[in-house]
């Protein structure tokens, strides 16, 4: 849910649409139509959801550009235990605060920063999230700089899962070791991909081993 820079008097508006699944089912949330917005689609947020359906239960998310606030608000009404959204319009943030108290989303958090900035000082909450989505603007280089800028950070050592939303092909990608290819989809000129952490994964195994001793 993504979109370029645009200036405050491109904002024309507001448009709607309908949470998939989960408690809040059908509910209708409302976003700024800013030029350059790309909700996810919604065949594309389904599936990624039916991929993610027994992951969610009390995971803390975090949506680095969060734009309609839809792929966030679809995991806290799956059952995630918490969510961070990024924004940095100012405008558009505000609309995702309405939302939120619209669904009485008492676990949401919207911050009105710079993505990039924000990652560089920010600390993973206890235990680390466990989904990241990331999904920048097109075109501007900006999904492998975050890839590597959280990777950077040792966040890729307690998350779970990063679904990334880009027009780049897998192979253009360039990713952090610890992050396994686990689901893809296409749509139009959007690929969408479901990566594992690894790194979380084997220290899974090494703690199972060790309680089982």
């Amino acid at each position: 849910m993504t979109r370029a820079k645009t200036s405050p008097a491109a904002k024309t508006g507001r448009r709607d649409l309908r949470i998939i699944g989960g408690v809040w089912r059908s509910r209708k949330i409302q976003f700024l139509d800013l030029p350059g917005l790309r909700p996810t689609p919604d065949r594309v947020r389904e599936t990624v959801f039916n991929w993610l359906q027994l992951a969610l239960a009390g995971q803390h998310v975090l949506d680095v550009f969060a734009g309609s606030g839809a792929m966030g608000f679809e995991a806290l009404s799956r059952g995630a235990a918490s969510l961070t959204l990024l924004e940095r319009d100012l405008q558009q943030a505000a609309c995702l605060r309405e939302q939120a108290a619209k669904l009485e989303a008492a676990s949401c958090q919207i911050l009105c920063v710079d993505s990039l900035r924000w990652l560089q000082d920010a600390q993973a909450p206890a235990g680390g999230y466990g989904l990241i989505f990331l999904d920048p603007p097109f075109h501007f280089g900006l999904v492998n700089a975050i890839l590597q800028r959280i990777a950077q950070k040792g966040w890729l050592t307690q998350t779970r899962w990063v679904y990334v939303e880009t027009e780049l092909a897998l192979s253009d990608l360039n990713l952090p070791t610890a992050l396994q290819l686990h689901r893809q989809t296409k749509a139009g000129l959007v690929n969408a991909f479901l990566f594992r952490c690894d790194a979380l994964q084997i220290q899974d195994v090494i703690e199972l081993e060790h309680d089982t001793l």
